[in-house]
């Protein structure tokens, strides 16, 4: 069982009334209509809760499984990718076999489903806003620290500064995926690429998304690999920094804001 749920398991978000979405159909919805607005409507999604479990998906998966296109009414359209395609197709044949199998359990256990409920309770689920899967590239270890370097894809790469225990706790060697999982608020934004800080993990792309609220902003950075940084900032950051849709900026996290988690 795994520690963390699947990509697609981990785009299911509740909504404030508890509801949680199914990947799968929001997935199969994007590629039949060629939007996820059309998508998202068509399931009673808001627009942002769409973007936030594609984003999740992506962040999670080793290649996209959805691409923003240019032009429409939302800044672009969304198009399931061939990889995205071949992923609903798996999942879809394993969701009939799952069914399969648990009736046949169901068959010769008559109480099975009581336990499977209770299995079922032991995936994690979490409330850092990004989430991303990769591999150990390399773990280094100093006199109270240590540093695992993970390689999260597209050229990019992630710092995290864990202790000695945490290490040994999660058996974290290279070669080995591994989660990792940083809060939006810890995330700063800055578009000076020559600005020089004590952050240890710096990762630049494009604004594709920024949503003021009444005293915060929600911005999202695409990264060149297709991945997406959600940052928490003040309106005012959003203003000063002159952030929009289609401008460059730089996600800064320090290396002891992010946590590291793997699979059971």
């Amino acid at each position: 069982m795994s520690a963390l749920p699947d990509p697609l398991k981990l785009a299911q978000s509740p909504t404030s009334r508890g509801r949680r979405w199914d990947h799968l159909e929001l997935l199969e919805r994007i590629d039949a209509s060629g939007s996820i607005s059309a998508a998202a409507n068509a399931m009673g999604m808001s627009y942002k809760a769409a973007w936030q479990a594609v984003e999740a998906m992506n962040n999670l998966s080793e290649q996209p499984v959805v691409a923003r296109q240019t032009g429409g009414k939302h800044g672009g359209g969304t198009t399931l990718t061939e990889y995205g395609r071949r992923v609903v197709a798996a999942y879809r044949r394993l969701e009939k076999e799952r069914e399969r199998v648990l009736s046949q359990l169901n068959r010769i256990m008559g109480d099975f489903d009581q336990y499977y409920q209770l299995i079922r309770r032991f995936d994690m689920q979490t409330s850092a806003r990004n989430q991303f899967l990769g591999k150990v590239a390399s773990v280094r270890t100093g006199p109270i620290n240590a540093e695992v370097i993970l390689d999260i894809g597209g050229g990019d790469q992630l710092a995290a500064v864990i202790t000695h225990d945490s290490v040994d706790h999660l058996a974290l060697e290279p070669g080995m995926e591994a989660y990792a999982l940083v809060k939006a608020p810890w995330v700063i934004l800055t578009t000076d690429d020559s600005l020089k800080t004590s952050a240890r993990n710096r990762l630049c792309g494009t604004v594709v998304r920024c949503q003021e609220g009444a005293v915060n902003a929600e911005v999202i950075v695409e990264l060149p690999g297709g991945k997406t940084v959600a940052s928490i900032v003040t309106n005012d950051s959003i203003q000063s920094l002159g952030l929009k849709v289609g401008v460059r900026a730089c996600a800064l996290i320090k290396a002891s804001h992010i946590i590291l988690a793997v699979a059971a």
